[in-house]
């Protein structure tokens, strides 16, 4: 399979202003292009912005003119994005992701699996079902933030030959821990390459942690942002078989007595 250049956006939360998030994608989907990126990945809940007030009124309905208008910006680019969003679906909101394809064709939908705390339970039902998705000939997956903390989520999409995850996240202090040592043992136990994509910045009573990474497939770090705005673009190269995980092969399991 031929390697992959992937891309992630690093930025302050839009706070509720749609437009601006908006904007903010088309400009890094145009540098990312550039770059020569196959797909660029933006936090999460990017329209309307994670810590909203107005996330339920601001909710966008899955497909119509916002979608249209990332779709061209995709094709204008020549790249792929993976755009986090509240989806709205009749009286229900979701904490959703899309990906569309660098000619802006939509690839996947995904519903965040797993919520975090009482805040994201009281705005969103949870999904209930895995994506997976060709990437430039890799089997792709989306997961949303605290879902790719799960190790069972990573172990069955592995089983199911996924080899490339792309997360929206909206990371916030103090849960560096995440960024310094959860996704990269993730992605080194499963044999699965991880491109993370954090906030930066204030938003109401939340600071975010940056530190949006890209890991290979081994655990190696390839990129990773500080606590400002970023753009980063790395290859994620075919990693040797000798260097990635046997776990799911060797694995005993052993009864408590």
């Amino acid at each position: 399979m031929p390697d992959l250049r992937l891309a992630l956006m690093q930025a302050p939360s839009s706070a509720g202003d749609c437009e601006a998030a908006f904007v903010a994608v088309e400009r890094a989907l145009r540098a990312a292009g550039a770059a020569g990126a196959d797909m660029l990945v933006v936090p999460e809940s990017f329209a309307p912005g994670y810590n909203s007030d107005a996330i339920a009124e601001l909710a966008l309905l899955h497909g119509g003119a916002w979608q249209d208008r990332l779709a061209d910006a995709c094709h204008g680019a020549g790249c792929g994005l993976v755009f986090g969003y509240a989806e709205r679906d009749g009286d229900v909101v979701y904490n959703a992701a899309l990906a569309l394809g660098p000619d802006g064709a939509e690839l996947a939908h995904y519903r965040k699996i797993q919520l975090y705390g009482a805040r994201e339970a009281s705005i969103y039902r949870a999904g209930d079902a895995y994506v997976t998705f060709d990437l430039a000939g890799h089997k792709a997956a989306l997961l949303i933030c605290y879902d790719v903390e799960f190790a069972p989520h990573i172990a069955a999409l592995a089983a199911a030959g996924v080899t490339v995850l792309l997360v929206p996240t909206a990371n916030m202090l103090p849960y560096t821990h995440v960024m310094r040592a959860t996704v990269p043992a993730m992605a080194a136990n499963h044999g699965i390459s991880i491109v993370y994509a954090n906030y930066c910045g204030i938003e109401g009573d939340l600071t975010y942690a940056g530190g949006s990474l890209i890991v290979g497939a081994d655990g190696e770090l390839l990129a990773q942002a500080g606590m400002g705005p970023a753009l980063l673009i790395a290859d994620v190269p075919q990693v040797e078989a000798g260097r990635l995980s046997s776990q799911a092969q060797d694995y005993r399991d052993i009864a408590l007595p």
